[in-house]
């Protein structure tokens, strides 16, 4: 176990389900190190935006002899291989001294020349907004950074984007003023697709593009009118961003164009509101790996040794009329009956009973999940939910106490019973202690991302910026949680005490505790294809509310029900690997990708708020799953410093405030300022390269040496009777 800087091993005798072997072998000398293949007529990429962090890896042009030619960063590229200035890719093809070692042999390298990959990939797009932050930006909702020109899909002007599978032109207006706040006002084209906004200014060289998928716009504003000043750039639209960008441009008011603009944005930006299909229904790309498999719940729960003689599988909820926000398949103690659980489900919010979430392989302590019990002022009590959790408690030989973790401050808790919530009482629940671990509503952690924003985007004041961030208190709420996390892992692998985790409805909170408690202590969650299980298990098939938290496709930025509940668990996420950079097998590139296709709309699988909504509206066979993406492209996120042996390992990070640092490579990769000196995922291509070929080595040397000693061991005779 990992404990600041000490490590403790376990021994976890559980198989994990490992990646399928068939992945496609060009997908690692792909991703990053290809460039995109949307080049306009001046030479260069559709990826030179900056603003965006796209994976636009625009190798085509500046003659750094860094691209693949014909062929596109394929979508998902981590954030840094969208960069497209010519600072930018002239950096890249003398990045390092490593690349110069390597020579053609470099397959991950940009300048080796990767394939193109076989079909068009789209990927997240954000967009650009000075052209020397594509140092920064990667891995944003890039709609066209992995994107592969088909056959028969041709860009009709040097000023529209390259489309990608499903896309089609709504509608262009020219001699439109993007005012970007770090380079000034670039005067170009802006064209609007029925997925995301294309900006091109051939001002520059290599010119300046811009592109947002338009599932990343929060609101659109109108600014200027006809009786207001006519002052150069005072008319125009300005838009608003979940990723924390605001983008404005101006338009001439003879041109009549920013009608037709504001017009389509409304329409294709919130589809739901005009009663239009996600974009993701019209995507069609096709990827080696199907990223809908990646987590089946029985096979999951078959990992952690279920079912055993304390745990039973039950189907009880298959057609979700138990509970309509939890999924098919629940792991319960196997001494409750199905009339227990429809008991206990009465007792809950929401019908949200404590179902388990992960099992300790050794000690058989477990982490069960629910809602509040439906307490009240009056006090009301269950003897069925008091029985069961005592079941739970039984299951679990090693220990005879319980621990009730309730996300929420006590006051709030206290609160909840004039609704008719609350919590638990000791005096109730016999052998079951309750802590309080005081993490806000999503109302404050709303205001706080607000905060944060204004700090921020889009200029940092230096002088000022400990005390601005502090006031945000954003890294506060990032320490609540992941010290509750902490508690909840150390009661389980150092007490080997059973816990329940609940909030108020067990779909927010009650998420990021679990999630995390299980990636401290099971490190096949920590791989890439477990970090999807993990969040397809605790986050989507339990029912957090994505569509109403994100407010996917709908204009109401200003509804009560938005919350950056996801971002925060990413963020912890995030100041655990910074802790422990041996023990994920994937970097922030994924993290920030996941991040940005979490806006996009591009991919099915964050949209709608259970799994019975994503059932009812056929999401897995009408659209592409995010993980196909990532695991048709890994080595676009492999970590070259992971060391498989710590998947046997616990992490206890250090949640102090000290040791919290904000995530500025997500927050902060709009401002040009804060771009690294070089790429660090042309430096992780290339360790991987080397890591690659060493292990090769030593692969060889080991052969030689058996044959060596099988060739020289002396020759055993029989004796002569």
């Amino acid at each position: 176990m990992f404990s600041g800087g000490g490590i403790e091993k376990r021994g976890i005798s559980k198989a994990v389900n490992k990646r399928s072997s068939s992945r496609r072998s060009s997908s690692s000398s792909t991703g990053s190190g290809s460039t995109s293949g949307s080049s306009s007529g001046s030479g260069s990429s559709s990826g030179s935006s900056s603003e965006s962090g796209r994976s636009n890896n625009s190798g085509s042009s500046s003659g750094s002899g860094s691209g693949s030619g014909s062929g596109s960063t394929p979508l998902g590229s981590p954030p840094h291989v969208q960069m497209a200035s010519h600072e930018s890719l002239n950096s890249e093809s003398k990045s390092s001294s490593l690349n110069s070692k390597l020579g053609h042999e470099s397959a991950g390298s940009p300048s080796a020349g990767s394939p193109s990959p076989p079909k068009s990939v789209c990927s997240s797009s954000s967009t650009s907004t000075d052209q020397h932050h594509h140092h920064q930006l990667a891995h944003v909702l890039n709609a066209t950074s992995k994107l592969t020109v088909r056959e028969g899909t041709r860009t009709l002007r040097p000023d529209e984007p390259t489309l990608v599978p499903g896309e089609h032109m709504e509608g262009t207006a020219r001699e439109v003023t993007y005012l970007c706040p770090y380079t000034g006002p670039k005067k170009g084209t802006l064209s609007v697709t029925n997925y995301r906004l294309y900006f091109r200014s051939p001002e520059t060289d290599p010119p300046f593009e811009l592109e947002v998928p338009l599932g990343v716009v929060s609101r659109i504003e109108k600014v200027g009118g006809a009786n207001t000043s006519r002052g150069e750039n005072s008319y125009g639209i300005e838009i608003f961003c979940k990723d924390i960008r605001n983008l404005r441009f101006a338009h001439k008011q003879e041109n009549h164009s920013r009608r037709m603009v504001t017009e389509k944005l409304l329409q294709y930006a919130f589809p739901a509101s005009h009663k239009l299909p996600f974009f993701a229904f019209e995507y069609c790309e096709q990827y080696p790996e199907n990223g809908w498999t990646v987590y089946e719940p029985i096979a999951e729960l078959k990992r952690q040794g279920l079912p055993n003689e304390s745990w039973r599988i039950t189907r009880l909820n298959e057609d979700y009329e138990l509970c309509e926000t939890y999924p098919a398949v629940w792991a319960v103690p196997a001494a409750a009956s199905d009339t227990d659980l429809r008991n206990v489900a009465a007792f809950r919010s929401r019908g949200r009973i404590p179902v388990l979430s992960w099992i300790h392989p050794e000690s058989q302590a477990t982490i069960t999940r629910c809602a509040q019990p439906l307490v009240g002022v009056s006090g009301k009590r269950s003897r069925d939910d008091e029985a069961y959790i005592q079941h739970i408690m039984d299951a679990n030989a090693q220990s005879h106490k319980i621990f009730i973790m309730d996300a929420r401050p006590s006051v709030n808790a206290v609160a909840n019973k004039a609704r008719g919530g609350g919590y638990e009482s000791e005096d109730a629940y016999q052998n079951a202690e309750v802590q309080f671990l005081d993490i806000h509503n999503i109302h404050v952690m709303r205001e706080s991302l607000r905060k944060l924003q204004e700090v921020c985007y889009p200029h940092i004041d230096n002088a000022h910026w400990l005390s601005n961030l502090e006031a945000t208190h954003w890294l506060d709420h990032i320490r609540c949680v992941l010290s509750g996390a902490l508690r909840i892992a150390d009661k389980v692998e150092s007490l080997k005490t059973s816990v329940v985790v609940h909030c108020s409805d067990g779909w927010d909170r009650t998420a990021q505790l679990t999630a995390l408690a299980m990636l401290m202590l099971d490190g096949y969650y920590r791989t890439i294809p477990g970090f999807a299980v993990l969040i397809e298990k605790e986050w989507l098939s339990f029912g957090h509310k994505f569509a109403q938290r994100i407010g996917h496709g709908d204009d109401r930025h200003q509804d009560e029900d938005r919350s950056p509940v996801f971002l925060q668990f990413v963020d912890c996420v995030c100041q655990v690997m910074k802790q422990f950079p041996h023990a994920f097998q994937f970097t922030e590139d994924l993290l920030i990708t996941v991040l940005d296709h979490l806006y996009s709309c591009l991919f099915g699988t964050f949209l709608y708020n259970s799994e019975r909504e994503r059932m009812e509206k056929e999401v897995k066979t009408k659209t592409v799953s995010l993980w196909s993406l990532i695991l048709s492209n890994p080595s676009d996120f492999e970590n070259p410093l992971y060391n498989p042996a710590t998947r046997h390992h616990v992490l206890f990070p250090l949640t102090s405030m000290r040791h919290l640092c904000l995530w500025d490579k997500y927050y902060c990769r709009w401002n040009p300022s804060m771009r690294p000196q070089e790429p660090v995922h042309i430096r992780f291509k290339e360790l991987l390269h080397v890591k690659g070929q060493l292990e090769r080595r030593v692969d060889e040397l080991r052969r030689e040496l058996a044959a060596r000693q099988t060739h020289d061991s002396p020759r055993v005779t029989s004796a002569i009777v």
